[in-house]
C-alpha cells in the first residue's frame, strides 16, 4: 500500500497518528527559529512573505527510496511552514514523473532522470518554462540477500558475479564464483532467488546501469527501469522488494540501502578490494562523476562512473532528483514549491536526510548545494 506523508498546522503539535491504511501523518515539534532556509529568502524575488506566513497545498509523488527522507524533510519544513500541508505519494518515480507532467502534482522525487520525450512534454506542463531536476538524495543501492546464520558481515561480490546470478546463470549459494570471492565463509548449497521490482522504478534503473557498465559483458541487457528479464521473484516498490527478498531464504534483491535492515548486504568490488556500502562511499562516486551531456544549469544530472576504482568508493548509488517547474501558473505553488525545495537542499535538510534514524543519506556537497540553490531561486509566476 502507499504511504502519504502528510503535515498540517494542527499536526505541530500532536504524535503520529495513522489514517486508514494509506495515510501517515507526522508531528512535528513546534519551533520559534527562522532559519536562513525560510521562505524569505526561498522565494528568489518573486514574493514578500515572511517566514511562517504560507499556506496552502504542496503535493509529491514519486520514489519510494526517497520515502524515509522525505518523511524528515516534510517534518522539519512543517516546522518553519505549519500552514503549508505537503504530501508525498511513495508510488515510485515513473509514476511519479507520470503525475508530475499530467499536472496532478507540484513536484516529483524521480531515482533517474528524465528521457528526452519527458524533457519536451514538460514545456507545457511548466507554461512555458522548463522542468528543474535536482540532485538532491544521495543514497547507496544495498544488494539484499536472505541466509540465516552465515556468519559473514558481508559477502564478496564482483559486478560480474552479480550480473549472472540475477540473470539466472548462477544458481546455488555455493557456486564457485561466489566461493572464490568469499573463501572463509562456509556458503550453503540453498538455492538463490533472484528477486527484482515489479513495477518500474529508477532503483532499477540504477541498479541495471550497473550492471551493463561494470560487469564486463556479464549483464547484456541495456539499463531500463523495467526488469528486462521475464519471470522471476518481484516485490512492488521498495517495501514489496524488502518483504520478498525477506520472506524467502536465499533470496537477493536490491533496495535502497536505508530499507536494508537487517538483511545481509553485498561488498562490491572496486579496484583490488571489496567495498560494503555507507553514505560516505556513495558521497565520494557522486563527487568524482561527471555531469551528463545534456545537463544544463537547471537540469543537474549526474553522469555516474559505475566502473571506479577510486578506493573506498561505493559505485552502486543512486543520485535521486526532485522534479520540479521553473514556471508555475499560481503564486502559492511558486512560494510553496521554492520554500520546500529550498529546505530539502540546505545543511540542515540534508542533515536530517542524512540521519541514520531517518534515511542515512549522503549529504550533497555545499558546492552543489549552491547549484540546486540557484535553479531553485529561478523559479517564477508564469506571465
Amino acid at each position: 500500500m502507499d504511504t502519504i506523508v502528510n503535515l498540517n498546522r494542527r499536526s505541530r503539535w500532536g504524535g503520529v497518528a495513522v489514517v486508514g491504511a494509506l495515510a501517515l501523518t507526522l508531528g512535528a515539534c513546534s519551533s520559534s527559529s527562522e532559519s536562513s532556509s525560510s521562505a524569505s529568502n526561498a522565494t528568489g524575488g518573486q514574493s514578500s512573505a515572511a517566514a511562517g506566513s504560507l499556506s496552502g497545498q504542496l503535493a509529491g509523488s514519486g520514489a519510494s527510496s526517497q520515502e524515509k527522507a522525505m518523511e524528515g524533510w516534510v517534518a522539519g519544513f512543517n516546522d518553519q511552514e505549519p500552514g503549508v500541508t505537503v504530501t508525498y505519494d511513495p508510488q515510485g518515480s515513473g509514476a511519479g514523473r507520470e503525475q508530475f507532467l499530467s499536472g496532478a502534482v507540484q513536484f516529483a522525487g524521480s531515482d533517474a532522470a528524465l528521457s528526452d520525450e519527458e524533457i519536451a512534454s514538460a514545456k507545457e506542463r511548466c507554461f512555458g518554462g522548463e522542468a528543474l531536476e535536482l540532485p538532491v538524495y544521495v543514497s547507496p543501492i544495498a544488494v539484499i540477500y536472505n541466509l540465516p546464520g552465515l556468519g559473514a558481515e558481508h559477502l564478496n561480490l564482483d559486478a560480474a558475479t552479480l550480473a549472472k546470478i540475477f540473470a539466472g546463470e548462477i544458481t546455488t549459494w555455493d557456486d564457485k564464483a561466489i566461493a572464490e570471492q568469499n573463501p572463509d565463509v562456509k556458503l550453503p548449497s540453498t538455492a538463490i532467488i533472484p528477486v527484482h521490482r515489479s513495477d518500474e522504478s529508477g532503483t532499477t534503473e540504477n541498479f541495471t546501469d550497473y550492471l551493463e557498465k561494470a560487469s564486463d559483458g556479464a549483464w547484456t541487457h541495456e539499463a531500463s527501469g523495467t526488469w528486462p528479464i521475464d519471470g522471476g521473484q518481484s516485490g512492488a516498490k521498495t517495501q514489496g522488494m524488502v518483504d520478498t527478498v525477506s520472506g524467502a531464504e536465499g533470496a537477493i534483491g536490491y533496495a535502497d540501502a536505508s530499507r536494508a535492515g537487517d538483511l545481509g548486504t553485498v561488498a562490491i568490488k572496486v579496484g583490488d578490494d571489496y567495498v560494503p556500502y555507507s553514505a560516505e562511499a556513495a558521497a565520494k562516486v557522486v563527487d568524482a562523476s561527471p555531469r551528463a551531456a545534456n545537463a544544463t544549469s537547471n537540469r543537474l544530472v549526474v553522469e555516474l562512473d559505475r566502473k571506479t576504482t577510486e578506493a573506498g568508493a561505493y559505485p552502486l548509488v543512486l543520485v535521486s532528483y526532485e522534479i520540479a517547474c521553473s514556471v508555475y501558473d499560481k503564486q502559492a505553488d511558486v512560494d510553496n514549491v521554492k520554500a520546500f525545495l529550498t529546505y530539502v537542499a540546505s545543511s540542515e535538510g540534508q542533515a536530517r536526510a542524512a540521519d541514520a534514524a531517518v534515511a542515512g543519506s549522503a549529504p550533497i556537497s555545499s558546492a552543489l548545494s549552491a547549484e540546486v540553490q540557484s535553479a531553485i531561486d529561478s523559479i517564477k509566476l508564469a506571465g
